[in-house]
Order: C-alpha cells, then structure tokens, then sequence
C-alpha cells in the first residue's frame, strides 16, 4: 500500500502522521536527488528521530558516484539501486531488504543491482537438486512472478494457472509433484479447486500434495484448508525458508 511524496520534507511530514498515528510505514524508497533537502539529508533527518521503530530504506540515484554505496552502508540504507530500475530487480530488492531482521540486515552487504546479478549467476551454476514438477496455482501477476523465482531457484519446474478452474484442467493434463493452491482465486476459489482435484483422485488412486497459500492467518484457516482436503498451510508472502521447509515436510511424507 505505497504512499508517494514529492519532496524529502514532504516524506519526512507524512512519515511523522503515521509515526502519530501508530501505524508507521515498514519501507522507505527515497531519491538521493532532490531540491532543498537531499535522500542523505532525509536519511539523517529519519535518524535523529526517537523512533522506535523506523522504516527500512532503499536509495534510488540517477547518476551512481562513487563512494554512494559506501556511505548508504554507513548509514544504515539497505538498498542502493541506480535509475532505470526494471520491475524484477525492484520487487527482487524489496524482498531481500523486508525478508531479513533489522538486525541481520545491517550485518548484510547492502543490496545493489551488481548483488542482484551476481545472485542469479549463482543462482544459474548451481545444479538442481530433485527437481519437481508444481503447479502453482495464482492469480497476481507479481506473487506468480515471485513464486516462479524462488522455486526455479530451489530447482523445481513450475506451471501456473490463473484460478482454481484452470489449476483443475492443469491437473487433467499432467501429473505434477506437487500443487501450490491460493486460496482466493476467482471463478473457482482453492478450496473448490482442492475438492474438485481430489474427487478426481478418487477414481484414480494418487493423491497429489497441495499445499495452500493465503494473504489472511486468521483463526480456524488450517482447520479449513485440510478439511478441503490440502496437506499444509503457507501464508503470503511466502519466504524462500518457510517454502523449502514445506516442501521438505512434504517429500519426506511420501519418501516414508
């Protein structure tokens, strides 16, 4: 739920009414280049603060200097990208800089677009390790774009579906390994899909893992989720860690 400002003061005025209001924004992404007051000057402004919780914040510049990346590490900024920023390494940072502690971040090396790259170097010279076929099944553009990636990462396959209604026709085509089930899709939601699939198992002796997603952990939601028939329970956004540790469970299951 991103809020824009034209100006570091103006930034720094709207991150004060959340501060007030208790509700304080988690992430800051400021330009270093701007009249009055600077992204450093806005940084330094945000640091004197008595803010118990600040914003993890991200340094976009049009023109990289040398010496910038030093200085944002100084500072405490986990990010420092340089403008144009393609919408893949911009989601890939974000998730880097959020996914980690506060504390484990200011250990990390600062996430640039040469750490993005260098990522998916070692992301491509590393052989893949029994590799499944999933499907997941997702309608946001972004979280299928997200998922895809750490998945081929882990070295799986993946095929998407945008609903539970294509994820059942999916399924009547190839076997997979393994489902990834949102919850709320539209047409057919994952919990009609999930029935749908394991009515057909029924005639077929197999029983596919399903593991569902949903952006809600409200109360009585895993009780539903295998009761529709799924094997285990994930909310968004799903962690690299969490993903791997599920599938884990999951092979080992049937490895037993």
């Amino acid at each position: 739920r991103p809020e824009a400002a034209d100006s570091a003061r103006a930034a720094l005025a709207l991150l004060e009414k959340r501060q007030a209001a208790r509700r304080p924004f988690a992430l800051l992404i400021t330009d270093m280049v701007m009249p009055e007051m600077d992204g450093f000057e806005l940084v330094e402004a945000i640091r004197e603060k008595g803010w118990k919780e600040k914003p993890v914040i991200m340094m976009l510049t049009s023109v990289g200097r040398r010496g910038d990346a030093a200085r944002c590490r100084e500072m405490g900024i986990a990010g420092y990208l340089t403008k144009p920023i393609r919408q893949s390494d911009l989601l890939e940072a974000i998730q880097s800089v959020m996914s980690a502690s506060r504390k484990e971040a200011v250990k990390e090396a600062i996430i640039t677009r040469h750490v993005l790259q260098n990522r998916r170097q070692r992301a491509k010279e590393e052989p893949p390790s029994r590799g499944l076929r999933i499907l997941l099944a997702e309608d946001n553009r972004v979280n299928q774009t997200l998922m895809i990636r750490i998945l081929e990462k882990m070295g799986h396959g993946a095929v998407v579906a945008e609903n539970g209604l294509r994820a059942v026709e999916a399924f009547d085509k190839m076997p997979f390994d393994l489902i990834l089930m949102d919850v709320q899709m539209p047409e057919m939601d994952g919990f009609e899909a999930t029935k749908a699939i394991r009515r057909k198992e029924c005639h077929t002796g197999r029983h596919t893992p399903i593991i569902a997603l949903t952006a809600h952990a409200l109360k009585g939601d895993r009780e539903r989720c295998i009761e529709a028939g799924m094997d285990d329970y994930l909310t968004k956004p799903v962690k690299k860690e969490a993903l791997e540790a599920a599938i884990e469970r999951i092979v080992s299951k049937k490895a037993s």
